[in-house]
This record gives C-alpha cells, sequence and structure tokens, in this order.
C-alpha cells in the first residue's frame, strides 16, 4: 500500500515560512510607514537636495538663481584656493580643540570627579549653577560675556583696567564663552560614568597605597574611557557646527580674526547669496564631522579590542 506524502517546499517552489514572513514585515513596516515617509521628504530630502546645489552655481539673486547650471566639482576648487575658507577652518579647528577637547572635556570631567562622594546639598547647587548656563539660550549666554568682558564690563572693573577683550582676543573670549555654557553636558556624562565605578575597587587601591593620581589615571579612567570617546564625539560635532554663540558675541570679527566656518558658509550664503559656493562649505564641514566621528568609532572599537 501506498502512503501518500505531502510536496516538499522545494517542488511547490515556495519557501517555508514565506508568506507569514512577509506579513510579519508588512506587519512592521506599515506602521513605520508615515513616519519614513515624512524623513524622507523633510530630512533626506533636503539633504540630497543641498549636495546637489554643492555641485552647481545657484545664488539667491541674479540669472544663476533661475538658470542655475552644473559646474562640477568647481565650487570646491574654488574653496580649497579661498584663503578665507582656509583661516576660518583654522579658526573652527582652534576654537573646537579650545572648546571642546581640551575646554569642556577636562572641566566636565573635573566637576564630575569633584562632586563625587559629596553632600547632596552641594552637588544640587553646583548642578543647578552649571546647568543653568547650559540651558540658558545662546543668545543670552553671548549677551552675559559681552557684559563681562566689554570695555567697561565686570572683568575690567575687577582688573581695575581698560581692555576690550572682544577685539584683542575675540578667539579666548568666544572659546571661554562656549566652554561656560557646554560644559554641564561633559559634567552629566561623566557623573554618570563614574556612578558605574565600583567603589569597592578604588578603596582597595587606596589600601595597597595608590596615590589619587595613581587611582585616577589607572583605575577610573580606564573604565570610564567609553564615555570618554563618546562624550568627545558628541562635544566636538556640536562644537563643530557651533554659530549662534560667536555670531552674537563677536559677529565673526574684528574683520576675520573668530570667523569660524560656520560663519563663513553662512556670509557666503545668506550675505553674498552664494548659494551653490555655501552648500560646498556645508558639504565640507559635513564630511569633516563624519571623519571626527569615525575617528572616535575607531577608538571605541580598538580599546574594546
Amino acid at each position: 500500500m501506498t502512503v501518500a506524502t505531502a510536496p516538499s517546499p522545494s517542488v511547490t517552489g515556495s519557501p517555508v515560512g514565506g508568506p507569514s514572513r512577509r506579513r510579519r514585515v508588512l506587519r512592521w513596516l506599515l506602521p513605520l510607514g508615515p513616519a519614513l515617509v515624512l524623513l524622507a521628504i523633510f530630512l533626506a530630502g533636503p539633504i540630497l537636495w543641498s549636495v546637489y546645489i554643492a555641485f552647481t552655481n545657484e545664488t539667491l539673486t541674479g540669472s544663476a538663481s533661475v538658470n542655475s547650471q552644473f559646474v562640477g566639482v568647481a565650487n570646491f576648487v574654488k574653496l580649497f584656493g579661498d584663503p578665507n575658507f582656509v583661516n576660518s577652518f583654522l579658526l573652527t579647528f582652534v576654537f573646537v580643540i579650545g572648546s571642546a577637547v581640551i575646554g569642556q572635556n577636562t572641566l566636565g570631567l573635573i566637576i564630575a570627579l569633584l562632586m563625587r562622594g559629596r553632600g547632596r546639598v552641594t552637588r544640587s547647587v553646583v548642578n543647578g549653577v552649571v546647568i543653568a548656563a547650559w540651558v540658558m539660550p545662546e543668545v543670552v549666554a553671548a549677551a552675559c560675556w559681552f557684559s563681562f568682558l566689554a570695555e567697561e564690563g565686570t572683568l575690567n572693573t575687577v582688573l581695575g583696567v581698560s581692555q576690550e577683550w572682544l577685539y584683542t582676543a575675540p578667539m579666548l573670549a568666544v572659546i571661554l564663552a562656549n566652554v561656560w555654557r557646554g560644559t554641564a553636558f561633559s559634567m552629566l556624562v561623566y557623573s554618570a560614568a563614574l556612578s558605574e565605578v565600583p567603589a569597592d575597587l578604588v578603596e582597595a587601591a587606596a589600601v595597597d597605597g595608590a596615590s589619587p593620581a595613581r587611582r585616577l589615571l589607572h583605575i577610573t579612567l580606564p573604565l570610564i574611557r567609553r564615555s570618554i570617546m563618546a562624550n568627545l564625539m558628541l562635544i566636538t560635532l556640536q562644537t563643530l557646527a557651533s554659530f549662534g554663540l560667536i555670531y552674537a558675541l563677536t559677529g565673526g570679527g574684528p574683520g576675520t580674526a573668530s570667523q569660524t566656518t560656520p560663519l563663513y558658509m553662512y556670509e557666503q550664503a545668506f550675505r553674498y547669496f552664494e548659494i551653490g559656493y555655501g552648500s560646498a562649505i556645508a558639504l565640507v564641514m559635513l564630511v569633516i564631522g563624519a571623519l571626527f566621528s569615525l575617528v572616535y568609532l575607531r577608538l571605541i572599537k580598538t580599546e574594546d579590542a
């Protein structure tokens, strides 16, 4: 007697679970459909359009605003031969290193270390003061520092001198202002990271005779290295794109003494109406930010290995 068997999946040509797998995919995609459409329209669309504009001679006024032409890499050739762009790039590098990598990162770590183990009232007061500067709008922060550094400001009154700091040391002024405003983020990141460091491990090292500096260098910092790299990546990208604080405080001046790349891009695109050239600058900044991110992510993976 012959026993009938069900056809195998290879005979029918339909993989096992195929329809159910498609249904599961559709069940996930259908609720996300409107969000994906909105992201495509309002995020991916403008980004792709800006990339295209960077390769044209588009302007806000004149004939090129109506009949823009594709010019290839002409904007980028002009860009890297422009001494004003080179100057703005160097100032941006100084601003990022001084404000983010050295200033915010180091000061945030120091405050977090000093607040470790302190009383609740002390932590609340210090955290409130530091975070108040962080949540303050950039224009208000710039006004505070203008009042502090102006010729008749608080600093000159305390020192008993007459010095226009915003003209004699504009980059130092904007670096200090950005450190003052942005340190809270690093402090919060490091406070959370330090809370995860085992206290018994630090205490054991202290019992063995390790000094506070050795405990910091050989125990605490290695244990929070991932938080350090993540914090550096975030504050670097944020500082790289900083615009409002510098624009409100110095306007990029005097002359171009504090004109970082975001301010130079704004000037070319919206003051001189060279949208194509300004988009090329923005695209270069995007690439630089991506390179910084890749370096930090690579460092994190290297440490994990």
